[in-house]
């Protein structure tokens, strides 16, 4: 197997315990780009960056911050009022983003945090939340999306609005580091299908760890809620095939998995011990690489993806 061919992602991943202590440390500096206490806030995004607007729009709402909904660009409900529209892109120039922040300039105030300081997003938003240090070569994203939750999560528990059971970011950060040093089993490099489950927050980080398989590795995944996973799912789970629940799995379902032949994995269960949910996305990361290594494929560079989309004309 390679160790080399996705370098760049290995790389990136590995620095995520770094990035997220710096996003820590550069908080005070964007609080007043973030949204505030009792604002009814719309966080948009593409991809990757979807799933982490809607990671944050439960730890947001759940922990009384404040109403707070979660939309892909491309569908934001423009007829709905809202305090503030938090944006996410990794690139500062993805279309779909730019295009919204043009519809919506003077009729309520607009944030994003980007990786990137000088494209057309920093003049898109009224307030921009910079975090370079975080952009990344490859074209998947792994370091960026995390660490842009990380800060946005670090905001609530400055406001002591964390929800109930979430982990502080500090003890996220070691948790990351435990994610990382901890071998991945051999049985998940040869598993032909991955279902990622998820439970309020924690859904969005399984859409994200799914689509990782995908883009990385080609590989076939699948994502829903924990609790919908009977209703249909379970059909696909048998010999060679994981079930990874981001945090503990449902009472009951590791029973009805092993039943079917198919193997459960959470963090709670396993040999990582206990982990943060945005941690042991960082294991999954791993795993779409050492997958994709696998495979020959290169995690870098995934076959029809590029860093940003960006449409012809802004009007595709």
């Amino acid at each position: 197997m390679s160790t080399t061919r996705s370098s760049l992602s290995t790389a990136e991943i590995a620095s995520q315990p770094v990035c997220w202590s710096r996003a820590v440390e550069a908080l005070p500096q964007h609080t007043s780009a973030l949204p505030r206490p009792g604002e009814r806030v719309a966080v948009v995004g593409c991809g990757t960056s979807w799933f982490m607007a809607q990671a944050y729009a439960v730890l947001r709402e759940s922990g009384g911050h404040g109403e707070t909904h979660a939309f892909a660009a491309s569908e934001f409900p423009e007829e709905r009022g809202y305090d503030r529209i938090l944006a996410i892109t990794r690139s500062g120039t993805t279309t779909e983003v730019l295009d919204l922040l043009d519809r919506v300039r003077g009729l309520a105030p607009t944030t994003a945090i980007t990786a990137a300081p000088t494209t057309p997003v920093t003049k898109a938003a009224d307030a921009v939340v910079v975090l370079d240090f975080a952009d990344e070569e490859s074209v998947v994203q792994t370091r960026f999306a995390t660490t842009a939750l990380v800060l946005l999560r670090a905001h609530l528990e400055s406001d002591g609005m964390l929800p109930a059971g979430v982990r502080t970011v500090a003890e996220a950060v070691e948790d990351a580091r435990r994610a990382l040093a901890e071998p991945l089993a051999p049985a998940w490099l040869c598993a032909g299908q991955i279902t990622f489950l998820g439970a309020g927050w924690t859904y969005g980080l399984a859409l994200e760890a799914a689509l990782k398989m995908r883009e990385a590795a080609g590989a076939w995944t699948e994502a829903y809620p924990a609790m919908e996973y009977r209703h249909g799912p379970i059909s696909v789970a048998g010999p060679g095939r994981l079930v990874w629940g981001f945090g503990s799995l449902p009472a009951g379902l590791v029973d009805d998995i092993e039943q079917t032949g198919g193997t459960p994995v959470a963090a709670s269960q396993d040999a990582a011990g206990d982990l943060d949910p945005l941690a042991d996305l960082i294991r999954a990361q791993r795993l779409a690489v050492a997958t994709a290594d696998a495979r020959g494929l290169d995690a870098d560079r995934p076959r029809n993806l590029t860093r940003s989309v960006v449409l012809g004309a802004r009007d595709a």
